[in-house]
């Protein structure tokens, strides 16, 4: 992939239930952290480095979501909005959703409630070119609780185990959440099968992609990066994360 990537994608159609009653009637993206919505962090941060249109997925509480970020001329974007069918089927299903829109251009993934310092938007953008795709990746004690990206020394991505059991991975790189996917992994999601919790999984497409051998790189995230969760998470992301910094 060398050519500039004007379209992103996002996931935002969760309930967030670990929320509890935060959520239970609000959209877990329009939560509040840094004077901004947690998903119009994202927005900014994709603008800012050329990108032109973002798809994003709603589900729950919906019209909340597709009302209070609109058409996108805030950020300068084109914002398109696909629901996700009830009950939900899983990511990879709802990135198939958006298959015409996305076409076989490269494009940004994310999820509506992961930040990061806006200065990775353009490290993740321009590392993709020339690659089939790329994932960001945060170093951790453990990544049992996301997914072990085991990476060579030039940064490609050699492997990934979703939810590893505590203890048992070599690696301390765990998916980021966000990254760029060229037109490759469309064959990796129509041929999925269901997760063990019955879903169809997009980061499952995308170990799929790095085992048929694709040049998939990784890419360190500098900075801040907050997978908003839970309560806790939502606190401490509010008290800690400053999207001006560099």
């Amino acid at each position: 992939m060398s050519v500039a990537i004007k379209r992103g994608i996002l996931m935002a159609a969760g309930r967030g239930t670990r929320l509890g009653e935060i959520t239970a009637r609000f959209p877990k993206p329009m939560l509040e952290v840094a004077g901004a919505p947690i998903i119009g962090h994202i927005l900014s941060g994709l603008a800012r480095q050329g990108v032109e249109q973002v798809i994003i997925i709603t589900g729950h509480c919906a019209e909340l979501l597709e009302g209070g970020l609109g058409h996108g001329e805030q950020w300068g974007l084109r914002l398109h909005y696909l629901r996700q069918p009830q009950p939900p089927q899983g990511t990879a299903r709802a990135l198939w959703l958006a298959r015409d829109h996305l076409g076989d251009a490269p494009f940004f993934f994310g999820w509506g409630d992961i930040l990061v310092s806006p200065r990775n938007y353009g490290r993740i953008l321009s590392a993709a070119s020339g690659r089939d795709a790329v994932i960001g990746v945060n170093a951790v004690d453990d990544p049992w609780a996301g997914a072990a990206v085991t990476v060579d020394v030039e940064g490609r991505v050699l492997k990934i185990v979703e939810k590893p059991p505590r203890g048992s991975s070599r690696t301390p790189w765990n998916n980021a959440g966000l990254g760029v996917l060229g037109p490759s992994i469309w064959t990796h999601v129509q041929a999925l099968r269901p997760s063990a919790r019955g879903e169809y999984e997009l980061p499952q497409a995308i170990a799929a992609l790095v085992a048929s051998g694709a040049d998939v790189g990784a890419v360190p995230v500098q900075g801040q990066w907050f997978d908003i969760g839970t309560a806790e998470d939502l606190e401490r992301a509010r008290g800690e994360f400053d999207p001006t910094l560099a």
